[in-house]
């Protein structure tokens, strides 16, 4: 059986990025002829004059946190879609919210590729525990292990006790989720006193993989790989066995640029991650993410031969990513304009004693609060963010008058 999904991952860079130029082209072209947005924004763009990196660094940025307001102005989804709503296999709604075509093709996500990295091999039993309920990411580890040749256990999130028992029955040999929950199912099943040793592998994401949930999936003798990906992108990078940084993905084009602007920084140095993908449904074509990464020098020593970077580094805006969802200012801005009580207010994502994420929303009053009231501000934060959080009321003059709408107090060292 061969180490690697195909072999497009160890040919060599330079027939890689001739290869990678021809669909940049393509793309373009489909992009302009059948995506309205895109053929607004790419009007004065020959397609075929797009030769090399430099020329691709010219094109206009499209940002991720401009979604919401385009996606409003021009449902359902501004125009970037390539094909008619009607020939789409699903539609999802991520936070913001910002809406998610999915066609109806295999591995339309291209995570297969991440979890043959992370070792995952036809016929065994995935425990699939990313959300199918109105985000795509369920839908992303399922399709990608069916490609593969998994059955797949569709967990979804939530009822920790029965998913422990489940797993302890059907005796799964992969997990895909956030490694946080990971961490969670292990206790509940230490704490039910169930046998869950089958668990071999796991392909986590979502959320950073923190050292020491890193040592205890090996004490457990689990193998944990990160993917990296997002809900309009698919697949970006993957870790593999090298465990050297994360291998770029080879359908897309990934640049790192200096944040706020479209201009490449040098390898090593720190940017926003600017994403090309060749999903030919969903043009999206220098899509910057809003994440920070670096690229690192040379290839990985696992013998694939694309691009490296150090994985997720935090983000270039305040939009943030709290237990694998996106809250992005405009949400705070809602709640805020359901209580005029609150005149200031900031959103602060920390770690707790178990480094799992916490919010915190502290808000800044004028007078007195009713009675209740901390109690009604977090009811309406969790409608509008889809999240729990606590609520901690402040009297005037105590938050800094700096602009900031989210604090991403959370350590990863």
């Amino acid at each position: 059986m061969s180490k690697y999904f195909d072999e497009l991952e160890t040919r060599s860079p330079e027939v890689r990025e001739r290869a990678l130029l021809r669909a940049l082209q393509e793309q373009i072209d489909n992009a302009k002829k059948n995506a309205p947005y895109f053929a607004r924004l790419l009007r004065d763009v020959q397609p075929f004059d797009v030769k090399d990196r430099a020329a691709l660094a010219r094109l206009p940025v499209t940002r991720k946190s401009e979604l919401i307001e385009l996606q409003k102005r021009d449902r359902p989804f501004a125009g970037m879609t390539a094909v008619p709503l009607t020939q789409l296999g699903r539609v999802f709604a991520s936070p913001g919210p910002i809406y998610d075509p999915q066609a109806d093709t295999r591995d339309y996500w291209g995570m297969a590729r991440a979890l043959y990295a992370a070792g995952f091999r036809q016929g065994e039993l995935v425990h699939n525990t990313f959300s199918y309920h109105f985000t795509p990411a369920g839908f992303m580890a399922d399709l990608a292990a069916q490609a593969i040749g998994c059955p797949v256990f569709p967990a979804g999130i939530g009822q920790t006790e029965l998913q422990a028992q489940t797993m302890a029955d059907l005796r799964p040999v992969g997990y895909t989720g956030t490694p946080s929950f990971l961490k969670i199912l292990l206790e509940k099943a230490d704490e039910m006193k169930l046998d869950i040793s089958s668990l071999k592998k796991a392909a986590v994401g979502g959320e950073a993989f923190l050292p020491a949930v890193q040592q205890l999936l090996r004490e457990r003798g689990i193998d944990g790989y990160q993917l990296y990906g997002t809900a309009d992108l698919g697949l970006i990078a993957y870790e593999t066995e090298a465990r050297a940084g994360m291998v770029v993905d080879e359908g897309v084009i990934l640049e790192i640029v200096r944040p706020g602007t479209g201009d490449p920084v040098r390898e090593g140095e720190v940017g926003e991650v600017v994403v090309t993908t060749f999903t030919p449904e969903y043009p999206l074509i220098r899509f910057a993410t809003g994440d920070l990464s670096a690229v690192l020098a040379g290839p990985s020593p696992c013998g694939r031969t694309n691009m490296r970077i150090k994985g997720w580094m935090g983000r270039a805006d305040q939009t943030t990513k709290v237990k694998g969802m996106f809250v992005h200012p405009s949400q705070v801005a809602q709640v805020l304009r359901r209580h005029p009580e609150i005149v200031r207010a900031r959103l602060v994502v920390a770690h707790d004693a178990d480094k799992s994420d916490v919010m915190t929303l502290q808000c800044e009053l004028a007078g007195p609060a009713p009675e209740a009231f901390a109690a009604a501000v977090a009811d309406t934060l969790r409608e509008v963010c889809k999240l729990r959080g606590n609520v901690q009321l402040k009297p005037a003059g105590t938050l800094a008058n700096d602009g900031k709408v989210i604090e991403d107090a959370r350590k990863y060292d």
